[in-house]
């Protein structure tokens, strides 16, 4: 049985809760039986993996390896997949060089088939590496389960750790924001932007972010979600303007957002 978060407030209320609550919930949901078993078999086995073919012949090894990276939809899309590691990440006619979602880049990179004469699925800190990963994707969907802003949020803090250490423009990084969907929908709707912007051309919407982005966060660079802060106001911004769109935002939710902030 799989262990289910505990998330008993919508909301900024309910995310400093599970914020506070988080390192025991994952702990707990990580030694859960179905958790114990997909690790253990991955981790027994995927240093006998050469190949891109051999991982997508083998379900439970590519349950684990496309979970840690968000994939998890792509199960069934065996030739897809075999076809994004193989290509491998290097050359730029690659397909995963082609792709918007840059996970598949990720996880293309992160196993080395095409990169690499001698994949990183023989590397002694290889299977740790995933299994982190997949624990924290797989807590991040149980969340959702509960509260999909939720999932939302904490998909977030990963994803802009990430993109903030990328070696690129500013304008590179709003740009990766623009096509990640998960990403995309926190800051529409942490900016007060309408899903319908997309419609319009790219360089009128990275415009469009960056003013709104200078208006509400007070900066219009990616690089400001180094700070931890800034990340918490941006989440905080986006579950209050989420739960009042949905409109279950009320005057109790609210007392206890900030009795939650006050004693921490």
């Amino acid at each position: 049985m799989t262990y289910q978060p505990i998330i008993p407030f919508s909301g900024y209320a309910g995310w400093v809760v599970l914020q506070n609550t988080k390192e025991n919930q994952q702990a707990a949901f990580n030694q859960s039986v179905t958790m114990q078993r997909e690790v253990e078999y991955f981790r027994e086995n995927i240093s006998k993996i050469t190949s891109a073919e051999e991982l997508v012949s083998d379900y439970k090894l590519l349950k684990v390896a496309l979970g840690a990276f968000g994939l998890d939809d792509d199960i069934n899309n065996k030739f897809f997949i075999e076809k994004v590691l193989n290509d491998g990440t290097l050359n730029s006619d690659s397909l995963v060089n082609k792709l918007t979602d840059k996970r598949y880049l990720e996880f293309s990179e992160a196993f080395g088939f095409g990169d690499f004469e001698t994949p990183n699925t023989v590397l002694s800190t290889f299977p740790d590496e995933i299994i982190s990963a997949y624990q924290e994707k797989q807590f991040q969907i149980a969340v959702g389960e509960q509260n999909e802003d939720m999932r939302l949020a904490l998909n977030l803090k990963d994803e802009l750790s990430t993109l903030v250490a990328k070696d690129t423009t500013d304008n590179g990084r709003w740009y990766s924001v623009m096509g990640n969907e998960a990403m995309r929908t926190v800051f529409e709707t942490a900016l007060g932007l309408p899903s319908s912007i997309s419609n319009l051309d790219l360089d009128q919407q990275l415009t469009i972010f960056r003013d709104k982005a200078a208006q509400y966060l007070g900066d219009a660079e990616i690089t400001q979600f180094e700070n931890p802060e800034s990340q918490e106001d941006l989440i905080k911004l986006f579950l209050i303007r989420s739960e009042l769109n949905s409109g279950t935002s009320d005057t109790s939710s609210a007392s206890n957002a900030l009795a939650l902030l006050s004693a921490s």
